[in-house]
């Protein structure tokens, strides 16, 4: 499914899909504004694929995101004083990593190597007072320096699927749980040391992982886009951030249940 940008009366376009009166209008309307908005769907495909690289067809995951964008325009409320961008933004991200739950392209045996990795990482690192090697972290570990690497690669998008599994990506409201005081002075200086040690994370990092990092991020960068910058490939760039994830996981383990609230 192919769709182009079009110029076109936004606001003329909502009124008409909303309130007129024949369905075939209505629909028209609706077609018109799957079309202009559909560029988020490359947008939102493009950040996620620093996590799945090359492992998952694009398209694939483009289809996923305009199912995504149809239900956002379906449901979307402007009474509500968000964005149309903001909560489709969400609905086509999280019709794509559904997309990808339901291949089972993160099973369960894949998650407790993940663990494996990290812990391994951790040990490793207060045994030697330093990051490890790959090669190192192989030799720790007795499995082969490639199988080493395969998970460090992996190990990105578990995580991604492993934190999104506690966001509420598919319905309205909040990302903060029911219930939740986020205004009381524990939860404040619990955000706010979150905050530094991820800053003390970041400069433990090497110059290209604080750039990819801070590009992805900060910047908001696709991984196209971070190629560019780097002007290496985006599975160089995937292979920078997943090693960038997997310290600054090692450092921030003990902050894990803030981060999974």
């Amino acid at each position: 499914m192919a769709l182009k940008n079009i110029d076109i009366d936004i606001d003329k376009t909502w009124e008409i899909y909303r309130n007129h009166k024949e369905a075939s209008v209505r629909q028209t309307a609706k077609e018109e504004l799957i079309v202009h908005y559909s560029s988020m769907i490359k947008y939102v495909v493009g950040r996620l694929n620093i996590y799945v690289g090359t492992s998952m067809d694009k398209e694939d995951l483009i289809s996923s995101g305009i199912f995504g964008l149809i239900d956002a325009i379906e449901k979307f409320d402007g009474e509500k004083g968000v964005k149309f961008e903001t909560y489709a933004s969400l609905r086509i991200r999280g019709s794509v990593l559904d997309s990808i739950r339901s291949l089972d392209w993160v099973p369960r045996t894949q998650r407790q190597k993940n663990r494996q990795l990290d812990t391994a990482y951790s040990e490793l690192e207060a045994e030697l007072g330093r990051e490890p090697e790959e090669a190192e972290l192989a030799q720790f570990m007795n499995i082969p320096l490639e199988q080493v690497q395969e998970e460090i690669k992996k190990s990105s998008l578990v995580s991604l699927i492993s934190l999104d599994d506690y966001l509420d990506q598919n319905h309205e409201g909040s990302f903060e749980p029911a219930g939740d005081d986020e205004t009381s002075p524990e939860a404040v200086f619990a955000k706010e040391e979150l905050k530094q040690e991820i800053a003390e994370a970041i400069k433990t990092l090497s110059e290209k992982e604080q750039m990819v990092v801070a590009l992805y991020y900060y910047e908001e960068l696709t991984l196209k886009e971070i190629s560019k910058v780097l002007q290496v490939s985006e599975s160089r760039v995937s292979q920078i951030h997943s090693k960038a994830m997997l310290k600054m996981r090692a450092r921030l383990e003990k902050h894990k249940a803030l981060l999974l609230t």
